[in-house]
């Protein structure tokens, strides 16, 4: 594997400090900066999290997948400050599954009191730093925040070695079930009793060291119905530690049955399939996740319009659920690298964008943003002019942070089968509305379709002073740009022509 290389003086000086910040402190020879342990008080931060609005940032898994590492993940937080992605508000930085040594199907490794240990080959130590606190230490010196990923449950090898639990009299084997729980990397995780004296004391420990490494969010992944407990233990153990974090559910199977427990505990929460596709040449997803990656030896196209085009119904369907605080999470945003690398064209691109910002859901990046990188997956073109312009369209990105879910007020066809047209809209706070016409066909040799809703159907009243109607992707959209002024009574029409796999994603004003 050929990692990313560092394009940055690496000297620490008063003078050049500027310059030294945007160096990997892994490769400085020093220790970094560690985030001191918190102290074991309760937060005061609203529930639902520090971020009332939905996060921004980058998560390796598309790309990087199982082989990311200490150096190329320091390169693509220095590339989201470099190109400007982080002034517009990407902000966290996020590493997957791979971070911690996976020995095989007994369970991750664990430390003296049953934690997962770091894999010291992708994450070296620097200094008298781990190499996840590095790591955690570098993103923060960028102004960043730092996530990393879990799955819930304890490791066999911590049942099997019968670890005690920290700060307790307790062992592992007290507070272990022989229910499995899902790991998609080793296996060998088994669930936790909470009703047991030792459960939530074990997990207060993990979520305590995460803390002392300076995580900002926390990715629980393979979550079940059945882990109702555990995301209430995950949410208990974040706020007793002291340190503000991200909570982010990811399911293994869960239906919207767990909505209204994710909204009460949790900071957002993903639902649906994969985004990605895992590489045209995959033979099946585990063998993506163990070398030499015979079954997934390229991640390329990273997705499609037509695998996530089931987030239409997603978004209709979890609205109730989504606002300040907690949100809905329809996986990782796959613009950046070009038409080929991402497998969406400019119009599938766009309307990515604008169903996610309609749904306010987080705008986690899954692609490359440094340079090209080549790894055991294929090799990256980077983030492109194009790209980079619909990543940083601040009206689009203001309608995200809005924090209001849009509902579907029109769909042709039968939903969940493909239908051809769909109209998403929401008013926000101030009086403005935001509509989105999608085209959802995916024969792009098609004509455009004219696509149309009303000012009553959108939720605006009849205004005598008429509305201003602002397309949000401007010049660079795959529909006409500009403003433009419509006297709008409660009957009257919205409408764009819109061609496949595209939308017309609009601002209505009120005129004063």
């Amino acid at each position: 594997m050929r990692t990313w290389t560092p394009r940055f003086t690496r000297r620490w000086t008063s003078a050049l400090a500027a310059v030294a910040l945007a160096a990997p402190l892994t490769a400085l020879g020093v220790a970094p900066a560690v985030t001191a342990a918190p102290a074991q008080a309760a937060t005061a931060y609203p529930p639902g999290g520090p971020d009332q609005t939905p996060v921004m940032g980058w998560s390796s898994w598309s790309f990087l997948r199982l082989g990311a590492n200490a150096a190329q993940v320091e390169g693509e937080a220095s590339a989201m400050v470099s190109t400007g992605l982080a002034a517009v508000g990407y902000q966290y930085v996020n590493i997957d599954d791979g971070w911690y040594q996976c020995p095989g199907p007994q369970g991750p490794n664990v430390d003296a009191y049953g934690r997962w240990v770091i894999n010291t080959a992708n994450y070296p130590s620097v200094g008298s730093a781990n190499g996840i606190q590095a790591l955690a230490a570098y993103v923060h010196h960028l102004g960043l925040k730092f996530g990393i990923y879990l799955t819930p449950g304890i490791s066999s090898q911590a049942v099997a070695q019968n670890t005690p639990i920290l700060g307790t009299s307790y062992t592992a084997d007290q507070i272990a079930t022989t229910t499995r729980d899902a790991n998609y990397n080793c296996g060998g995780m088994v669930g936790i009793n909470y009703k047991a004296p030792g459960a939530q004391a074990y997990t207060d420990s993990v979520v305590d060291e995460l803390a002392s490494w300076g995580v900002d969010y926390i990715k629980l992944d393979g979550i079940a119905n059945r882990n109702r407990a555990d995301v209430r233990a995950w949410q208990a153990a974040i706020h007793q530690s002291g340190r503000p974090m991200v909570l982010n559910i990811t399911q293994g199977s869960y239906t919207i049955k767990i909505a209204p427990l994710l909204k009460k505990y949790a900071n957002q929460w993903e639902f649906a399939p994969d985004i990605e596709i895992n590489g045209p040449d995959e033979g099946s997803a585990d063998a993506c996740n163990s070398p030499p990656y015979t079954g997934c030896l390229s991640v390329f196209p990273l997705t499609s319009y037509a695998h996530w085009s089931d987030r239409f119904d997603a978004v209709a369907q979890w609205q109730p659920y989504g606002g300040p605080g907690g949100f809905n999470d329809y996986d990782s945003i796959e613009v950046a690298d070009g038409s080929a690398d991402s497998g969406m064209s400019l119009a599938a691109s766009e309307s990515q964008l604008s169903l996610w910002s309609l749904g306010s859901s987080p705008f986690i990046l899954g692609s490359d943003l440094s340079t090209s990188v080549t790894n055991a997956y294929g090799t990256s073109t980077g983030l492109t002019p194009r790209d980079y312009r619909l990543l940083t369209n601040r009206q689009v990105i203001g309608v995200d942070r809005d924090a209001i879910d849009a509902s579907r007020i029109a769909v042709t066809g039968k939903p969940g089968a493909s239908p051809g047209d769909q109209v998403f809209a929401k008013v926000e706070k101030h009086g403005d509305a935001i509509v989105g016409l999608f085209n959802t066909t995916t024969a792009l040799s098609s004509a455009p379709v004219t696509i149309s809703t009303t000012a009553a159907a959108i939720g605006l009243p009849a205004d005598p002073d008429g509305y201003l109607v602002q397309d949000l992707w401007g010049g660079q959209s795959v529909v006409a740009g500009g403003q433009t002024r419509f006297d709008i009574s409660s009957a009257a029409t919205i409408s764009a022509n819109v061609p496949a796999e595209g939308v017309a994603l609009y601002r209505i004003t009120p005129l004063p």
